[in-house]
């Protein structure tokens, strides 16, 4: 499901006052535009340079309008998309007496000036009596945050402030939520009311210290009050099994005060700056989540900014409902609310349907829907006749029946195996994977024990295997040069009875266990790719075969007379290792010097990699330190108070600004170093391919040199001098050996 991103609707409702400053505070003619225009001080003017003029855009201004309207403006299509399953949220902001409670309570004494959370409930109600089907549960809960103090308004146990100790915000990936808060299920409107005034009741006189009289209000707010609607519907007629959740947050902000205009002292200085406090908090948090280019959202600096992250960053519709005063003396507070309203606009989020299915009622239904198809195949089956047929899981007797038949089928037991419904169908085919599983399992295992691999170019082992005598110095093995010696002294005869004497002598000398007919040169035909000499080390599966046999069949092949004389045979060749050694020093001692060369320069470059590999991380490592003091330090700046210029910059200390420049320094260098890394693998990459060139040039080089000083018999070596029509390393070793 695609996500649908939406932004934060904002309005803002002017308090009406019989000194509105009209000459301030313009609106637009669609109700959707305010303007601000300050005065500037006639003592000031020719040195005081601050804007005086400002324009809002909103979705919404209500000046002069009715509690009624207000709902059907901001609420009402919000708690009807909440009853099919969207989360949705109404906040109310501003400063202290400008209308917050009002907006969202109302007053009890006139039923016409009720506010939103009343009007909602109804709503809700209203919606659930006219429903058959969702069945439509509805549960509240009321949350008061006061100093940092979490409250359940609704519990039954009066809080002296202990319930801190039993309440916390825990934050799960389906959301946030407030483990401890009671929450309770409400059946009728009335109820739901009942709850909500007496818990208002206990908060205004119960808990006294949380409302308090100063110069702004009488009746002034010293909390954060979080009010949420739990809905849940369940279908019952066109699925039982559907089940959509959502909820309802309606939050009502304590307001910010100017210390310098309320006088707030002693008890409720203390409470204003812990209400200021989290407000800063919140504007931090609307500023980070409005810029795109910001990972981190400090949610967890406050508990009103915890408790509404999912408000504001997740899954559900916000509105803002920004309070104002029109009082020309409050202009200043209206302009901090109006650019709060504006910055909280940017700010977007992905309602989603919160559907879930009742696991239970999914397996009954899944349960009913097989046995009416069992009941359809059924009636199938005796229709067409086939009243044998069963659809039930196979037994395991019916298992090792099937697996019997697929081995007598293999063996060639049976022709065929009868079909009897779509699950024996899929244990055969099992049981044939199984076989073939197994057969690959015993063929790998016998050919490791079997047979060993040896690269070719591995001159050391090469080396140890000669002295050890199972190789001779060509790589061949042993019992090979014993077979070119009695091929050469065999009477001439055709290639196929050729064929025949080496295939019965290379089974003898499979049977002796000692000595093997595959060469090197036969393997390195066999497996170009892997670069590898394979030799026997255990015995094949032979036939027995009787050793006196075999040693009188050889004698008598010795006895032939044999047309090569003997004195055309190569002197034995040294070592290839010493030979290669030889080789380096005349013949190859240029194309030596080029490998030897590239790959010192292929060294110095990969250690220069990795030194700066090492200074890359070293310099991480440093910036990794000095984000983590400045965050410590902006955390220390944020606990302590912001200090800002006359045109709203931040101001930092010395300390702070050296290390944001040092953090700038160190990003260039990490940048310039990486960029070198990047260069250094290129050369890297392009000298190690020197280097194998080289190295595969050296090898076939030096194969040639060798083949052409040792193996060639003298005789062949005078028919390829210079001037014949042969050039040595043109024609194979082995097809030179036959001339």
């Amino acid at each position: 499901m695609d996500l649908v991103r939406k932004r934060v609707h904002t309005f803002v409702r002017v308090k009406p006052t019989a000194d509105f400053a009209q000459d301030m505070i313009k609106f637009g003619p669609d109700n959707k535009s305010i303007e601000m225009c300050l005065k500037k001080d006639a003592k000031k003017e020719a040195m005081n340079s601050r804007q005086t003029n400002w324009s809002f855009r909103m979705d919404g201004v209500l000046h002069n309008t009715s509690q009624e309207q207000v709902y059907e403006t901001v609420a009402k299509k919000l708690v009807s998309e909440a009853l099919i399953g969207y989360n949705g949220t109404i906040m109310c902001y501003g400063q202290t007496g400008a209308g917050k409670t009002y907006t969202m309570m109302g007053t009890n004494a006139d039923y016409k000036h009720r506010g939103i959370i009343p009007r909602a409930i109804q709503q809700v109600f209203k919606a659930t009596a006219e429903s058959t089907d969702p069945l439509i549960t509805v549960r509240i809960s009321y949350l008061e945050i006061y100093n940092e103090t979490l409250f359940d308004l609704l519990s039954t146990v009066t809080s002296n402030g202990s319930s801190d100790m039993q309440m916390a915000i825990v934050d799960y990936p389906e959301g946030v939520y407030v483990k401890g808060l009671s929450i309770h299920t409400v059946s009728l409107e009335e109820d739901a009311l009942s709850l909500l005034f007496e818990a208002r009741e206990n908060k205004y006189y119960t808990s006294s210290n949380l409302i308090a009289e100063h110069a702004l209000n009488k009746h002034s707010s010293r909390s954060h009050c979080i009010f949420t609607i739990y809905i849940e519907s369940r279908f019952r007629f066109f699925s039982d099994v559907k089940c959509v959740n959502s909820k309802i947050t309606l939050i009502d902000l304590a307001g910010s005060e100017r210390l310098s205009k309320s006088g707030s002292e002693g008890q409720l200085l203390k409470e204003a700056m812990y209400i200021n406090k989290s407000l800063s908090f919140l504007e931090q948090v609307v500023t980070a989540l409005a810029d795109p280019k910001r990972d981190h959202i400090p949610f967890r600096q406050s508990k009103l900014t915890y408790v509404l992250k999912d408000s504001l960053g997740g899954n559900c519709n916000t509105v803002l409902v920004a309070n104002v005063c029109g009082e020309a003396a409050h202009v200043e507070h209206t302009l901090s609310s109006l650019r709060f309203a504006t910055r909280i606009k940017w700010i977007t989020t992905e309602p989603v349907l919160n559907e879930t299915y009742d696991q239970e009622g999914t397996v009954k239904a899944l349960e009913k829907e097989i046995a009416l198809l069992k009941q359809e195949l059924v009636i199938h089956d005796s229709l067409a006749n086939r009243s044998l047929v069963t659809y039930d899981p196979l037994s395991d007797v019916q298992i090792e029946e099937i697996k019997s038949q697929v081995h007598r089928y293999l063996k060639g037991a049976i022709d065929e195996i009868d079909i009897v419904n779509l699950r024996q169908i899929q244990e055969v085919f099992k049981q044939f994977k199984l076989i073939l599983s197994q057969q690959e399992c015993e063929v790998e295992a016998r050919l490791r024990s079997k047979y060993a691999l040896i690269d070719k170019n591995d001159f050391v082992t090469i080396a140890a295997l000669h002295e050890a005598g199972v190789v001779d110095v060509d790589g061949h093995l042993v019992q090979e040069e014993d077979e070119q010696a009695f091929d050469t002294r065999a009477a001439p005869s055709s290639r196929r009875g050729r064929k025949k004497k080496s295939r019965r002598n290379g089974e003898t000398s499979r049977k002796e266990g000692t000595r093997s007919n595959l060469s090197w040169k036969d393997v390195e035909g066999d497996l170009p790719s892997k670069s590898q000499v394979t030799f026997s080390t255990k015995d094949l599966d032979v036939k027995e075969v009787p050793r006196d046999q075999d040693t009188a069949n050889i004698d008598a092949e010795l006895s032939k007379p044999s047309p090569v004389e003997v004195s055309q045979q190569p002197s034995s060749p040294p070592p290839k290792p010493a030979a290669f050694e030889m080789f380096k020093e005349e013949y190859g001692s240029e194309i030596s010097r080029i490998f030897k060369g590239n790959k010192s320069i292929l060294l110095d470059r990969k250690k220069r990699r990795s030194m700066v590999t090492q200074r890359i991380n070293s310099i991480k490592l440093e910036m990794e330190s000095i984000k983590k003091a400045l965050e410590d330090q902006q955390q220390e700046r944020w606990q302590q108070g912001e200090y800002v210029d006359e045109k709203g910059h931040i101001i930092i200390d010395e300390k702070e600004f050296l290390h944001i420049v040092k953090l700038k320094e160190l990003k260039e260098e990490y940048r310039s170093s990486y960029a070198e890394l990047q260069d250094l693998k290129a050369e890297i990459e392009y000298c190690q391919d020197l280097v194998n060139k080289c190295r595969n040039k050296l090898i076939s080089e030096f194969e040639i040199w060798y083949n052409e000083s040792f193996l060639i018999p003298k005789d062949v070596q005078e028919a390829l001098k210079p001037g014949g029509n042969i050039r040595p390393g043109m024609i194979p070793i082995n097809r030179v050996m036959c001339l």
